[in-house]
């Protein structure tokens, strides 16, 4: 793993995409089909993501999300939690961008400080993605944290990227950014990087509202006869260890589940044949086929809730307040749609009502 010059975020290595079929012709075509794929997909995110969708959306259920992180499975939810999508009320106004934060409060630490320190993906296509272009960390989550950049600095662009992984996440969160200036130090503000909202993740960090409501679903070769993931037993199906999605990939019996660091890790195995599927958030798989155009999302419809938040350290409720803040300013001022126009209407179809933001914790 290496740091990257420009930002300091960590950026590691991807494995050889080499893909094992048949034949040397097959294998030619295959890699070449691939690699245009990929480009076409780098360029989907420097245009914008315009063009025909990826694949068509399916209606996501509306029940409570239930899924548990298997890390957390030694501690049971909290009897408190009630509605996991309850979080703190922000204030009735934002303090004005740039200038000073409220003495004592988490913002004045992190505008002290001079950036704020965010755990992303950097492989994860529509959300969090490095373009190659400019070497560029962009996304749909990635709006999510500039916003908050934008409310304590008045520049969008005071944030040192930390690339993390899957399982990463909530560790990173509880370590927190290091007092000191030690190149190791792991530890974030927040993060954004489609974290699923839920009772057993509340035992060990905050999150922010609801700011995206996606569902799981899975990915084939296309020609593939499987048309839901319960057509899938007896084969490998690849999901990010430390992932709601891992969790429920489990629950499906006579499936052999296959982890790996990242979903762009699975892809890999998928390209090889190592694996026969990939399950995952419809957001995140749309990015996926967009890469690979031997790929497709079955178009079933979802099979779970995934209510995405910022993840936050629980030692700072008056941080969640605040982009609780600039969240409720997004969704009223037009910035959430433009984002998801940005990143997400291509592959997922015209935007949604944002997600309604509960409070009451």
């Amino acid at each position: 793993m290496k740091r990257h010059a420009s930002t300091g975020s960590a950026v590691h290595a991807r494995p050889s995409r080499t893909v094992h079929l048949r034949s040397s012709r097959a294998v030619h075509l295959r890699s070449r089909m691939v690699l245009g794929s990929m480009v076409a997909g780098l360029a989907l995110v420097v245009s914008g993501c315009s063009g025909s969708g990826v694949y068509s959306t399916t209606p996501v259920p509306r029940a409570t999300p239930t899924s548990t992180p298997r890390a957390a499975a030694s501690t049971p939810p909290s009897a408190n939690c009630g509605n996991p999508l309850r979080s703190f009320a922000p204030a009735a106004s934002l303090p004005t961008p740039g200038e000073k934060m409220p003495a004592g409060s988490y913002m004045s630490t992190i505008q002290a400080r001079g950036r704020l320190i965010a755990g992303v993906s950097a492989d994860t296509l529509l959300l969090g993605s490095r373009n190659p272009l400019n070497g560029q960390i962009e996304g749909f989550d990635i709006d999510m944290l500039k916003a908050v950049s934008k409310a304590i600095f008045n520049d969008p662009n005071k944030i040192e990227y930390r690339v993390i992984t899957t399982a990463q996440r909530i560790p990173a969160l509880i370590t927190g950014p290091s007092t000191t200036k030690s190149p190791s130090a792991d530890g974030v503000d927040i993060v954004a990087r489609a974290l699923t909202i839920n009772c057993a993740r509340w035992e060990q960090i905050a999150f922010s509202s609801e700011y995206y409501r996606a569902g799981q679903k899975v990915l084939v070769a296309k020609g593939s006869p499987v048309k839901d993931i319960a057509q899938l037993k007896g084969k490998r199906v690849c999901a990010p260890n430390g992932s709601t999605s891992m969790d429920k990939l489990r629950t499906f019996k006579g499936l052999i589940p296959v982890g790996s660091d990242t979903h762009t890790g699975c892809l890999v195995l998928f390209q090889q044949g190592k694996v026969d599927a990939i399950t995952g958030d419809d957001t995140i798989l749309a990015g996926l086929a967009a890469q690979d155009p031997y790929a497709l999302v079955v178009k079933a419809p979802a099979f779970t809730v995934e209510p995405y938040g910022l993840g936050v350290s629980q030692k700072h409720p008056d941080f969640v307040r605040f982009v609780n803040g600039v969240l409720a300013q997004m969704r009223t001022d037009g910035q959430w749609k433009k984002a998801y126009d940005v990143w997400l209407k291509a592959p997922l179809g015209p935007a949604p009502a944002p997600p309604t933001a509960v409070y009451g914790r």
